[in-house]
This record gives C-alpha cells, structure tokens and sequence, in this order.
C-alpha cells in the first residue's frame, strides 16, 4: 500500500502532467465520497454503534430526513454503511459503520487536529 509520503515525493517528480494527475486520482476518489456537510457526522455518529434512523437524525443536528436518506444511501453504495432489516412488526431498520468506514478513523482525527490548527492560524483562536 503506497504512503501518503510516497505518494507526495512521487507528485513532485512525476515527469509529466498525466502522471502526476494520476497520483492524484485516489485522493479525488476520496474527497468525492466523503464530500458534503453530512457523511463525516453520520460516520461519527455510527462509530458510537448501529443507530436507527430516527436516532441518527436527532443526534446530528439540522440535517433533514430526505438528506439524510440520499446520504445513507450514498453511503451505504460506497461500502460505508450497512442497512439491516429486522424482521419485527413494525420493521425495524438499522444502520452501522462498516470495517471499510473504520479504516478512514486515522483520517478523521488527522482532519480534527489540521482543523484545529487552521481555526488558529485564520482566527487566531
């Protein structure tokens, strides 16, 4: 598996434009999953353990139903989620984080600590 150091020196030598857009192709891949407002809360708010929708909802505030529908179930395309359907009466669904989603941990704690860092540097705080 190539480093994120690997993958930099390589960007800085990479003898052509094509080349160098191509060692960037993995980190577009990953930004275009993870894009928008809501997916890092909704995998937060998963890691905690499996949640039903209505919990979910409640627990990130000011995301609406249909947007955390088309989110779940973007997520759940890209392996980041799993939906379960119990067989109860009502139907009981839940979703959980899956093991693929656990590996972007590190990552996540890196973006806290950079987003820290930046609040510093632009506000001063």
């Amino acid at each position: 598996m190539e480093t994120i150091e690997t993958a930099i020196t390589e960007t800085e030598n990479c003898p052509t434009k094509e080349a160098c857009n191509g060692l960037l192709l993995p980190v577009r891949d990953a930004l275009e999953v993870l894009n928008g407002r809501w997916k890092l809360p909704i995998l937060i708010t998963l890691s905690e353990g499996p949640r039903r929708f209505g919990q979910i909802a409640k627990e990130i505030p000011g995301i609406t139903d249909k947007m955390l529908s088309k989110e779940l179930k973007d997520m759940e395309m890209n392996k980041l989620v799993t939906r379960t359907v119990h067989e109860t009466f009502p139907p009981r669904v839940e979703y959980a984080s899956t093991e693929h989603s656990k590996s972007l941990r590190p990552v996540i704690e890196s973006l806290k600590d950079w987003g820290i860092l930046h609040r510093k540097e632009v506000i001063g705080k």
